[in-house]
């Protein structure tokens, strides 16, 4: 490795899309991830238009989209009785110059694999090693790499992308005083299931309250027998006073043990205890965040995606940050150049605003509107207006998509965050 490569740690969607743009931009880099290989993990998650966009600009397009998900046409917020509190198109329907796509986690993080892997070489990700620290130097950073059989190596660059999730390594060193991992009490049940998809047949569905919860979306066309595969969340708040007493994070679990929860959610148009019965695997893990820190970056070192904003999927955006994080690196490198200077630039325009974003998430988000509706009427209601009018419920929605980047006026307008052919100046 010269010490002009740039080294990313960790291998997820933040720094595959990091090191896409490197490339995109003439930045040699090299990711090291943990995992000694890749494979499709995880379920379903929504990508918002502003990261579609800058995916669209690294050319991934919507006909590798489609391969791992489909276009969502709409957001809906429903009661306990089944009746909507709010709903509104997404995507190019909603006025978007680019759709918001429902995808399977799994697949789009090996559609960023296989690519990063055609671009630069079968050597860019190197698989079973981990970045356990760095050591910063005149000129640039050392990393501290751990191999799966244990044996240890140091890299040396000019920078370091601590993209290493939400138990980051870099994040460490870099805070050492931070506060543990946060968790409000909220527990999840995610799995997949076959099944007809409702409503548009692209639909985001948030039904129940804000304590008791479930979460469903289509993240795949329908086949020939009219099925698509059902990503669902089913969520509860417990006490969570005595913290996590898991050993781990997340783990599969049997249906019977949290299937009662909602045992008694049938509606004419949705049977959830079905669609949860239908999973052939189901994973436990609590709703974790970190408490924001006052700077992503310690001189040649920044951080990226989880390891600088890991925040609760209320809002659908964390995936979609971590791309935004990484073409607002790029593009603060074309600027600046390969240097602390960019990464300065990188950390003034995002830290401070996604660090409220986090915050908002903490507070529920989007599905906040399911607080108000159940203060007011426990959830259940007749004539939603008269318990939040309908200003009260879109201004709520304008404010979160303002905060989170994507509000359609704004996107629209907005200049590329690279311009097309934009190079680091040698």
């Amino acid at each position: 490795m010269t010490d002009h490569t740039v080294i990313i740690a960790g291998g997820g969607i933040g720094g595959l899309v990091t090191a896409l743009t490197l490339h995109q931009i003439g930045v040699p880099c090299t990711v090291f991830e943990a995992a000694r290989e890749m494979r499709p993990l995880g379920v379903g998650i929504n990508l918002q238009p502003n990261a579609v966009r800058e995916l669209g600009d690294l050319g991934i397009g919507e006909a590798d989209l489609d391969r791992v998900g489909l276009p969502a046409k709409e957001w809906a917020l429903v009661g306990l009785n089944g009746n909507d509190i709010y709903a509104e198109p997404r995507g190019l329907l909603a006025g978007y110059k680019w759709p918001q796509y429902a995808v399977h986690r799994g697949l789009l993080h090996m559609l960023l694999h296989d690519k990063v892997v055609e671009r630069l070489g079968p050597g860019a990700v190197r698989l079973g090693r981990q970045v356990k620290g760095y050591r910063k130097q005149d000129g640039g950073v050392t990393a501290f790499v751990e191999a799966a059989d244990g044996s240890r190596s140091e890299e040396h660059g000019t920078l370091l992308v601590g993209a290493d999730g939400i138990h980051s390594a870099v994040r460490a060193q870099m805070h050492p005083d931070q506060p543990p991992i946060h968790w409000g009490g909220a527990l999840m049940w995610r799995g997949t299931s076959r099944g007809r998809p409702i409503r548009t047949g692209a639909s985001f569905i948030g039904l129940g309250t804000h304590r008791h919860r479930v979460v469903i979306y289509p993240i795949s066309p329908p086949d020939a027998d009219g099925l698509a595969t059902i990503n669902w969340i089913a969520e509860v708040v417990v006490d969570n006073s005595e913290g996590w007493k898991q050993r781990g994070w997340f783990r599969e679990v049997g249906i019977d043990d949290f299937a009662h929860h909602f045992a008694d959610w049938r509606w004419d148009w949705l049977d959830v205890p079905a669609l949860i019965r239908g999973a052939d695997k189901v994973y436990e893990n609590p709703m974790i965040d970190r408490d924001p820190v006052p700077t992503w970056r310690d001189g040649p070192v920044v951080l990226l995606g989880d390891a600088a904003h890991a925040m609760y999927p209320t809002g659908s955006n964390g995936a979609s940050q971590a791309i935004v994080d990484a073409r607002v690196l790029g593009a603060s490198m074309v600027a600046h150049g390969v240097n602390a200077e960019a990464l300065a630039a990188y950390d003034e325009k995002l830290c401070g605003p996604i660090s409220q974003v986090v915050l908002r998430n903490r507070g529920a988000g989007p599905f906040g509107l399911l607080n108000l509706v159940d203060e007011r009427c426990g959830g259940t209601f007749d004539d939603i207006d008269a318990v939040v009018p309908a200003a009260e419920r879109t201004a709520f929605m304008a404010g979160y998509k303002a905060a989170a980047g994507f509000a359609v006026e704004q996107l629209n307008a907005a200049p590329p965050t690279i311009a097309s052919g934009a190079r680091v100046a040698a």
